[in-house]
């Protein structure tokens, strides 16, 4: 498959990075030359300098009737104006970096129907859905559904005085419908056994119907207290895209931002929310403004190290617990170290939803973890596909890989050795990166 990603910024660089790895053709077109040397010295990619919505620039065999072409510049207008040229000239399907909130929220038929983008890809929005989803299972660090919400998937840190320290998994009293699927333990990947014990402070991943998880995660030894107060910093795009979101699931939403055309505008769209014009580095301000009280501090501004310094300020006023938004991956272990409690790429997620769009195949969903170590992903078993028909006893899965959950008939159950796939159940497993080509491809048709 060849693979024309436009614009080398931020985000177009982790996502070439990412189809790169995976083995994919990958052509970057990129007009800025310091961007495109960036790219010829560290990616195993073409790189051709050239303005992307310019029609001579189809002219490129190279570019011209790609399967498929990513627009990723940070102009909306260019990334469409490129999607379109690219329909034109032969290329399969497009996808496209839409930042501006009114196209995302307002004219889906106009960029989906109308100009034939087939994928709109908004950062802000994905980082704001998937931060409102870890609100609403406080319990956890990080929080997946899958299956149209019959399994979830939730990670949480074991405390230094869990029960749960010490006994072998085997021996581990939790209910029969849930898997402990993954723990990361030091940034290592440890697929576990019954005979697996869990440490202080690993990062456990359990999976299961997902009204066991509910019952399980609430009387989970690290539960936070119900969320109901939550102070945002920063009124950027995913700001705009969260307070709302919040506000619609009956949370008390106050919001720092120090731009006044911001603060306006959020007044405008929040019915209940408080919005204070101020510098969310200010300690008498986060301390007046109750910052020590709120159940979750978001600190969301455009800047990953000023996110990260507010978010030590409002643990250090006695916030319970905080989420940063970084764009750049590097930063989220350095946080993490530092007490963090939840950290999210804006890019990591992006990618995320692209990489599920160029796998496809019976491909549902695929989510990143732990810095994009490991990925968790939902597949359909492919018609006559290599698991079609056999026992899980009796597959060779790639190193690293657990199936952890299936959906068969609208019902999900956790496997077991003799447990034998169907064509069309859908299920839900986690594998090492540098291995989910692989796993991917034994799920796939082959007839």
């Amino acid at each position: 498959m060849r693979i024309v990603v436009c614009g080398a910024g931020k985000l177009g660089y982790s996502i070439a990075q990412m189809l790169a790895d995976e083995q994919y053709d990958v052509v970057v077109v990129e007009n800025d030359p310091k961007r495109r040397d960036t790219v010829q010295n560290n990616l195993d990619v073409l790189c051709i300098e050239a303005d992307c919505c310019s029609p001579s620039t189809f002219e490129n065999d190279d570019i011209r009737g790609a399967d498929l072409l990513i627009a990723a510049t940070d102009n909306d207008q260019v990334n469409m104006v490129t999607c379109m040229l690219a329909k034109k000239t032969g290329t399969v399907h497009t996808v496209a970096r839409i930042r501006n909130v009114d196209y995302a929220v307002n004219a889906s038929n106009l960029l989906n129907i109308d100009m034939k983008i087939d994928l709109i890809l908004n950062p802000e929005r994905i980082t704001a859905v998937e931060i409102d989803r870890i609100l609403m299972t406080p319990s956890a660090l990080n929080v997946e559904d899958f299956a149209d919400g019959r399994v979830r998937m939730f990670e949480a840190k074991i405390a230094p005085d869990s029960s749960m320290i010490g006994i072998p998994l085997k021996h581990l009293e939790i209910p029969r419908d849930i898997l402990v699927a993954m723990v990361f333990r030091h940034h290592a990947m440890i697929i576990p056994n019954g005979d697996t014990v869990l440490e202080a402070n690993d990062n456990v991943y359990f999976v299961g119907r997902r009204d066991v998880i509910e019952v399980f995660e609430n009387s989970f030894v690290n539960v936070y207290e119900k969320i109901e107060k939550v102070l945002i910093i920063g009124a950027g795009r995913t700001g705009r895209f969260l307070a709302p979101l919040l506000e619609q699931k009956g949370l008390n939403v106050k919001i720092i931002e120090k731009d006044k055309e911001r603060c306006q505008f959020m007044s405008s769209i929040l019915e209940r929310g408080t919005v204070l014009c101020g510098d969310g580095t200010d300690m008498d301000l986060l301390t007046e403004e109750g910052a020590g009280e709120a159940d979750v501090v978001v600190c969301i501004t455009e800047d990953d190290k000023l996110n990260l310094l507010l978010a030590l300020l409002a643990k250090h006023v006695g916030a319970k617990k905080t989420i940063v938004r970084v764009a750049r991956n590097e930063y989220i272990e350095l946080m993490e170290k530092v007490g963090v409690d939840v950290v999210l790429s804006t890019r990591m997620l992006s990618a995320g939803e692209v990489l599920r769009f160029v796998r496809r195949g019976g491909l549902v969903s695929v989510s990143f973890l732990e810095g994009a170590l490991a990925e968790a992903m939902e597949i359909i078993v492919g018609n006559h596909s290599e698991v079609d028909g056999r026992a899980l006893k009796d597959i060779k899965f790639p190193p690293e890989c657990l199936l952890c959950a299936i959906v068969r008939n609208g019902d999900a159950y956790i496997p077991n050795g003799q447990t034998v796939l169907q064509a069309n159940d859908r299920v839900i497993f986690i594998v090492k990166k540098e291995n989910a080509s692989k796993a991917v491809a034994m799920f796939n048709s082959r007839r």
